[in-house]
């Protein structure tokens, strides 16, 4: 078996319930609404196994985003405004672009891709990344590296 570590980014439907609620028991702890693992796992609805199994190998993507350098791809629509609209939100969230490639549009359809530089004050990644993907004129947004 290998014991080197990778890491995956995985998009919320793809990931087991069980998974879910181990994320859900740590955010419990975290937060204080539960004051003990069986507390936690009681709440979520899992087993304190299936806590300790995998709780160390599954966190919310922007916990260990900070200090980090996220290049995303994304494909939009050629209009006015549309790469104005993707950066604005991207400064909504507090977060550096530190480099932007647009590529020549085919058919209606730039491929752009940026480089951002995830802050202390930078808000939720995940929910930048979910902001950006369901903007107008956008078909699609996908992390390539995290650095």
């Amino acid at each position: 078996m290998d014991t080197t570590s990778s890491y995956f980014v995985v998009k919320k439907k793809a990931i087991p319930e069980v998974l879910l609620k181990v994320l859900e028991a740590k955010r419990l702890l975290e937060t204080g609404r539960a004051s003990s693992v069986h507390e936690a796992t009681e709440q979520a609805g899992i087993s304190r196994s299936s806590f300790y199994k995998y709780k160390d190998d599954i966190f919310q993507f922007h916990d260990g985003a900070q200090g980090t350098t996220i290049t995303l791809t994304l494909q939009m629509d050629d209009e006015p405004g549309v790469l104005s609209e993707v950066l604005k939100v991207i400064a909504d969230f507090n977060a550096n672009i530190l480099t932007i490639h647009q590529s020549i549009p085919i058919n209606g359809v730039a491929s752009l891709s940026i480089s951002v530089q995830v802050l202390p004050a930078t808000g939720d990644v995940s929910q930048m990344l979910e902001t950006l993907e369901a903007h107008r004129g956008v078909h699609y947004v996908k992390v390539l590296a995290k650095e």
